[in-house]
This record gives C-alpha cells, sequence and structure tokens, in this order.
C-alpha cells in the first residue's frame, strides 16, 4: 500500500479505469458473440444489426485506447468477412 496521498488517488483513478475498460471490453466481446449466433441461425438481418454494434463498439473502444488501432481494425475485417461470406 502507498504511503503517499497522490500515489493512493492514483490507485482509485487506475481501478476505476481498470473497470470502465474492462466493462466496455466485455460489451464487445457480447456483441461478437451475438454475431456470430446469428450468423450460425443464418439470420442475416439480426447478424447485421449486431456486427454494426460490434463496429461501432470496436471504433469507440480503439478511439479511447482501450484497444490498439489495428487490433480494433483486423477484428472488424474479420468479422465482415464472416457476414459477406454469408451472403
Amino acid at each position: 500500500m502507498p504511503n503517499i496521498k497522490q500515489q493512493e488517488k492514483r490507485m482509485r483513478q487506475a481501478e476505476k479505469r481498470r473497470m470502465r475498460n474492462k466493462s466496455r471490453k466485455s460489451e464487445i466481446k457480447t456483441y461478437i458473440r451475438r454475431f456470430e449466433a446469428a450468423l450460425q441461425r443464418g439470420d442475416r438481418e439480426e447478424s447485421e444489426l449486431y456486427l454494426a454494434k460490434a463496429i461501432k463498439a470496436l471504433d469507440k473502444a480503439a478511439s479511447d485506447g482501450i484497444l490498439h488501432k489495428n487490433n480494433a481494425a483486423n477484428r472488424k475485417s474479420r468479422l465482415t468477412r464472416k457476414f459477406n461470406a454469408l451472403s
């Protein structure tokens, strides 16, 4: 445990940010899981909806520094390829 007041504050801030980032990553994973489930069922409309949500969440995470921009781009590309393979 830190002895310095500023370090205590830094620890509190870091924990808040860690929890926020964890939540955002979980949200992205949920959208991707739902997208892939809709893809398995062959439900084009629902998969298109979750693809859009996943892409938006990935872009936002990349702009906020939660994910690296190339990592987000690679994931988006992979999802889009899966979607296009359906049609």
